[in-house]
């Protein structure tokens, strides 16, 4: 008897269960904007994306690169995934009626024009990816309101005007990738407020200032890894305080107009990897203690005016990252 009733107990659990599934709908909000979204999309995209739900809908499944998840009586979607697929056109300003959104991924497509400002009300987005676009235009401020982001991937664009200093209100961001674009102006030093930033790439653009600028602010980047500020036109030295850095492992200053000599701190940043000086304008020698660095594996020096009997140390190559969340 007690079989039965268990057995009668979780038929009605399960139909009531299948029931909430049958008559969970996808927010309308999201179906609008999807549609809208693969109205201006290109066929590559557009002939996936079948049935009326983006969601899925009965033996449909979910449109191609869209994730969603129920919230209460209702689907919503959570990512949308759409790269390499030569979209070509404007930024579709229909995907900042997606408010659920935590990951936004239309890289190496042809997207063009600028981020529209409407991005910033994407409150829950943590990761933004639209490198290798065509994007232009300055970076809307707005694009400090995204207080949950992580992970913020705006390379191998055509922005340009200066690197909004409203990036340092993001206080989740832990990855910044701005190289490759045509931004000018300072690297503005309120980003060393940004108590997880690990990696800050704002390399081959039109960049000026001093090393000294960007660190100036006490504590700055506490738990920086990786800096790279090649391919730009920096001048004045390398500041002593650049040694309170002691997570960096990557310093990559090449093809810079940075002179003067190597602090001796530098040498014993703890975790230093991968140094990168070449073609630059400093000169003297470099100090022992970098070739007797537990963990210097590069250090590229040419083009440089030290003094003779100055080697490098290893081969300039491609870096290998072993940090998942590095590689995305």
């Amino acid at each position: 008897m007690a079989n039965r009733y268990a057995s009668t107990a979780f038929a009605v659990i399960l139909f009531l269960s299948l029931n909430v599934v049958v008559h969970c709908k996808t927010l309308k909000r999201d179906v609008k904007a999807l549609n809208e979204i693969k109205a201006s999309l290109g066929w590559r995209v557009v002939y996936s994306w079948v049935g009326d739900d983006p969601c899925g809908d009965g033996d449909l499944p979910p449109w191609s690169g869209v994730t969603c998840s129920t919230q209460g009586d209702y689907r919503v979607v959570t990512e949308l995934e759409v790269y390499a697929v030569s979209i070509v056109g404007p930024f579709p300003v229909a995907v900042t009626n997606l408010l659920d959104l935590t990951r936004l991924d239309l890289h190496n497509n042809k997207l063009t024009g600028p981020i529209p400002p409407q991005i910033g009300r994407l409150k829950r987005l943590k990761i933004l990816n639209l490198r290798w676009n065509k994007l232009q235009d300055a970076i809307p401020s707005e694009i400090g309101e995204l207080k949950s982001l992580t992970h913020l991937y705006l390379s191998f664009n055509s922005f340009k005007g200066e690197i909004p200093k409203e990036l340092a209100n993001l206080p989740e961001l832990r990855y910044l990738y701005l190289h490759e674009n045509r931004f000018v102006g300072r690297v503005p030093p309120e980003l060393g407020t940004l108590q997880h930033l690990r990696h800050l790439d704002v390399g081959s653009n039109h960049l000026v200032g001093t090393i000294r600028e960007l660190i100036r602010i006490e504590g700055c980047f506490p738990y920086l890894r990786n800096l790279y500020l090649n391919n730009n036109y920096l001048t004045g030295g390398i500041p002593t305080q650049l040694a309170n850095l002691t997570n960096l492992e990557i310093l990559h200053l090449s093809y810079n107009k940075i002179s003067g000599i190597i602090p001796f701190g530098v040498a014993h940043i703890p975790r230093l990897t991968h140094l990168y000086l070449d073609h630059n304008q400093f000169s003297g020698r470099i100090p022992d203690a970098f070739y007797k660095h537990p963990f210097l594996k590069e250090m590229y020096i040419e083009g440089n005016a030290f003094r003779p009997g100055v080697n490098p140390i290893g081969v300039h190559k491609v870096l290998e990252v072993s940090d998942t969340e590095f590689l995305f």
